[in-house]
């Protein structure tokens, strides 16, 4: 008698020190759940790996019933790509040992840790990794692909500040990869995504961090198009501590935000200082606030650094409708100004948003084939991101959100930053990866001939020139 995945994988992991969960079980609707409500997948079994023994046993499980592995973190990802029809999932939420070396200025992070869980452990001692803007993004995915937030500028990328990483390959072996150790895998996760192996624990360098003066100011989207021309100009000669990146949006019906502007649309700053005298972030942020008019909101102030990580948690809580496009931007002529006021003002939900998020500063002291990550020399990274929590808005933030990228695209640098791409091909990825692209599928072809973690921007094996 023939039996499900999940029943298999009970037989034949007998002794599975996690939890193997299949669709004739309680609690799988719940499991099966990710980020985006958009996603409706269904594996055919879920393996919480408890340990990296656990993860290479459910990598040979796939394998051995030939069924396609996703790999999932903090299942936040805008296309899915943690979850599978009919495939395996392992689900590395039990990995989440977190210790700090104040001394040493590091940190060590299980593969299962969101960074809202990170940031807790590290504020404490007044240390910080970079990292995005929302505290309940997993940290594999987002590290893995890059990792811009709010510290970028002063601190660099994530992957800048990945020391190591313990990684189970796709034959189930169980390697360390740094500077020293496994150096054509150190060089490719850091950018390349989850392509080479399933990332059990990440080692990161810290910064001093602890309390930043940061916030949003938001002015009227009428005057969208003055307000995106004064940031172009004023943040890439801003000083590398202070962060800000631009948005289009609607101001949520809740506090803290006053009732007098609750659900105007708008045009906005959200900044992050984090120089070691607060008192000069208000001297810093004046040359923008002085050329424009006076702000229906500026909710600038200090704060714990977490604080800020979290501030837009409850804006974006899972479940919602989510569909992404991005961009690398290398400059902002007045054409793309207009466009942008124009698809800024048409905002069609109150979480559908756009952002621009600067990439200078301490992340072009990189070179563009340091890491995968190709685009060093752009100065933002556009994301396009409709959002609502009924499913009968899915195709209106869809429309809004292709549109408004297919208009801007023209003034693009060409590839888009992996992290915030949905399923949009092979031409994508390759153009995202510029010239690194033919040594990633060199490695790929070195760790995983067989192309078994393909469930991402797929990076496909090749021996092509280098």
């Amino acid at each position: 008698m023939s039996s499900t995945p999940a029943q298999a994988a009970r037989r034949e992991l007998a002794d599975f020190t996690g939890e193997l969960i299949g669709a004739e079980d309680s609690g799988y609707e719940q499991a099966r759940a990710v980020y985006n409500a958009m996603i409706d997948r269904r594996p055919a079994l879920i393996a919480r790996c408890t340990d990296a023994d656990a993860v290479a046993r459910v990598i040979g499980f796939a394998r051995a019933h030939d069924l396609p592995l996703a790999v999932r973190g903090g299942g936040h990802h805008g296309a899915g790509l943690g979850t599978a029809d009919g495939g395996v999932v392992a689900d590395l939420s039990p990995l989440k040992n977190i210790q700090v070396d104040p001394v040493a200025r590091s940190v060590r992070v299980g593969g299962g840790c969101v960074w809202g869980e990170v940031d807790r452990a590290t504020n404490p001692h007044g240390l910080a990794t970079p990292s995005g803007i929302v505290s309940t993004t997993g940290v594999g995915g987002l590290a893995l692909g890059g990792g811009l937030g709010h510290l970028t500028r002063k601190c660099g990328l994530t992957i800048d500040n990945l020391l190591a990483a313990d990684i189970v390959l796709a034959d189930g072996q169980q390697v360390r990869a740094s500077a020293d150790e496994n150096t054509d895998l150190f060089w490719a996760i850091r950018g390349g995504g989850g392509n080479f192996g399933v990332v059990t624990s990440f080692l990161f360098r810290l910064h001093e961090v602890g309390t930043v003066v940061g916030g949003p100011t938001f002015w009227p989207v009428e005057i969208s198009a003055e307000v995106l021309s004064a940031y172009r100009d004023f943040l890439p000669n801003a000083p590398r501590d202070l962060n800000a990146f631009f948005l289009h949006g609607t101001v949520p019906p809740a506090p803290p935000f006053p009732e007098d502007i609750h659900l105007r649309k708008t045009a906005g700053v959200v900044w992050c200082y984090a120089g070691d005298d607060p008192e000069a972030a208000a001297r810093e942020m004046a040359p923008l606030l002085d050329a424009l008019p006076t702000p229906m909101l500026h909710a600038v102030g200090p704060m714990p650094h977490p604080d800020l990580q979290s501030m837009f948690d409850g804006l974006y809580p899972p479940g919602h409708q989510w569909y992404w496009r991005a961009d690398f931007v290398n400059e902002i002529p007045d054409e793309a100004v207009e466009l942008h006021a124009k698809f800024g003002a048409e905002v069609p939900t109150v979480q559908s948003t756009m952002h621009l998020y600067p990439i200078d500063g301490a992340a072009h002291d990189v070179g563009p084939d340091d890491t995968p990550w190709a685009y060093r020399g752009a100065q933002w990274s556009t994301v396009y991101a409709g959002v609502d929590p009924d499913p009968a808005n899915a195709d209106l933030v869809k429309r809004w959100t292709v549109d408004y990228f297919e208009a801007l695209h023209p003034y693009s640098a060409g590839g888009a930053y992996v992290n915030m791409m949905m399923d949009e091909g092979q031409d994508r990825v390759r153009a995202s990866y510029r010239g690194n692209y033919d040594r990633l599928a060199k490695v790929k072809a070195d760790r995983d001939p067989d192309n078994v973690f393909r469930l991402n921007q797929n990076i496909r094996p090749g021996r092509g020139p280098m």
